[in-house]
């Protein structure tokens, strides 16, 4: 037969759509050309075909090939569709009884016909499975595939062990779903940090329902530690979770030391826009995308580049990101509990005569590299003093075994009620579920007037206060919860105490 289909799998963002790869040999002058918006990578790839059948001692025959990748209209890239395209250079040449109408292949060859594994193959897998279809891919890429229950991969090593499967010589192995494993190291514990009280009791609230959180304090109060501490508190991921940060690092090429555990990111202040993001000539995904569904610790928050820290307004209130370039847009999850830390001043003794020596102005401007909607969007503002060292040599029980069973109870009454966690409540759910008493709500209406609060602040502090609620089993959101809430929001009363003291 001269004409030859079969299919593959190509990769935008986590969707990884069907491609119909389609091979033509026909009469005239030898020529070997790739049709369909294929990159440099991909044209590359009739080089590569041709080499491995050499190699494998199935040589193309000197006529004139055409490969067709469709849809025509979206870009194809990188190697993915060397081993269909060398399949159907055979099928098309020669008359092979293959069976190839429900089998998806992927894979890059190397010149001598080995498979080489491909970025974004554990979504190829997700979606050949969703399709009810097998997918052959290469074996470096079983770690994946185990990934996904009751998968539909069959691996191989190399051209000809494919080749003999389809002649029904040797059947490739299958990949068994590997069991769910246990995190490689125990989180620390919060009682490796001495005092702390009020932060300690945010970063319970941050768990419990998923709000945002800023520690302001001097050098070595223990901001860094408490956020790294934050994961210990979180519930194990689910299996869902788990395979789309797996899908996301797959597109990375950082699957392999993916242990489960729930993701914890912690980029320098030095990073671009582009990388806390994501973006690229070829889009891939930022660092908010690589802590979905767990943590991203912004340490030294004022230092990070004023473009990179405003871009994460996006996703903090719609939990992904939309990466758009001339030819492609992608768009990203990214639903991550922001916790940040900052100095008090630059010098980071702000409050102490004797030790700080920032002026009203250098103060005024450090704090201003914070925008005011950034701000809005972080749930509690939490100061975290220098501890005594009468504290400092105490040393108190374990308390994040406990902890994380109160988080975990809280978290199940707001998924019973509301299937989502408090601070992703949509706006018109929040008065149902939220419900404030009238002494409550005539608290926050007097803090809020004389603070000068946003819309968004209110909400955010209405939120906090339903967690607190949730953690002490309480019905109702009352008077107390709200106060704690307010409390809870140090920058807003620093700031209105100190336009009071200024005359501002």
């Amino acid at each position: 037969m001269a004409l030859a289909h079969l299919l593959s799998r190509g990769q935008s963002g986590l969707t990884a759509y069907e491609v119909s790869v389609e091979v033509h040999i026909a009469g005239g002058l030898p020529s070997f050309s790739i049709a369909g918006l294929p990159t440099t990578t991909v044209r590359e790839s009739k080089d590569r075909v041709r080499a491995a059948l050499q190699t494998c001692g199935l040589p193309i025959p000197p006529r004139r090939i055409t490969v067709h990748l469709g849809p025509a209209e979206i870009p194809k890239d990188g190697g993915r569709f060397d081993l269909p395209i060398a399949l159907g250079v055979l099928l098309a040449q020669q008359s092979r009884p293959w069976n190839v109408a429900n089998t998806e292949f992927v894979g890059e060859l190397t010149l001598g016909g080995e498979l080489r594994a491909v970025r974004g193959i554990l979504p190829a897998i997700i979606a050949a499975k969703a399709a009810g279809r097998t997918i052959v891919i290469p074996a470096q890429s079983s770690r994946e595939a185990a990934l996904v229950e009751h998968n539909t991969a069959l691996t191989a090593a190399h051209l000809t062990d494919v080749i003999a499967h389809l002649d029904g010589r040797a059947a490739l192995a299958s990949v068994p779903a590997a069991a769910p494993g246990e995190c490689a190291a125990e989180s620390p514990d919060l009682s490796d940090i001495q005092g702390q009280d009020l932060a300690k009791r945010a970063l319970t609230l941050a768990a419990a329902g998923g709000h945002n959180l800023l520690f302001v304090g001097p050098p070595g109060a223990g901001k860094s530690m408490l956020a790294e501490r934050l994961s210990g508190l979180l519930p194990p991921l689910t299996n869902e979770q788990r395979l789309q940060v797996a899908a996301i690092r797959s597109l990375t090429g950082q699957v392999d030391d993916f242990s489960g555990a729930v993701p914890f990111r912690a980029p320098h202040h030095t990073c671009s826009a582009r990388a806390l993001i994501g973006g690229g000539a070829k889009p891939r995904p930022g660092e908010v995308s690589m802590a979905n569904q767990g943590i991203l610790f912004l340490d030294e928050l004022p230092e990070f580049a004023r473009d990179a820290v405003e871009a994460l307004r996006e996703p903090l209130e719609s939990g992904f990101v939309t990466v758009s370039r001339v030819m492609d847009r992608v768009r990203y999850p990214a639903e991550f509990l922001l916790v940040a830390a900052m100095n008090p001043c630059p010098c980071g003794h702000a409050g102490d005569e004797h030790r700080c020596i920032c002026t009203p102005a250098r103060l005024l401007h450090y704090q201003n590299r914070v925008s005011g909607p950034i701000l809005d969007r972080i749930d509690m503002h939490v100061e975290v003093p220098r501890v005594a060292v009468k504290t400092a040599l105490e040393q108190p029980p374990l308390e994040s075994p406990m902890l994380r069973q109160a988080v975990a109870a809280a978290r199940q009454r707001q998924l019973d009620r509301a299937g989502t966690l408090n601070a992703r409540l949509k706006p018109a759910m929040l008065q149902q579920v939220v419900a404030p008493t009238k002494a409550a709500a005539a608290l926050l209406s007097r803090c809020s007037e004389k603070w000068q609060l946003s819309g968004r602040s209110v909400v955010r502090i209405l939120k906090t206060a339903r967690t607190i609620a949730d953690l002490a089993a309480a019905e109702s959101v009352e008077r107390e919860h709200i106060a704690e809430a307010l409390q809870l929001r140090y920058l807003d009363r620093r700031g209105r105490q100190s336009n009071d003291q200024t005359g501002l």
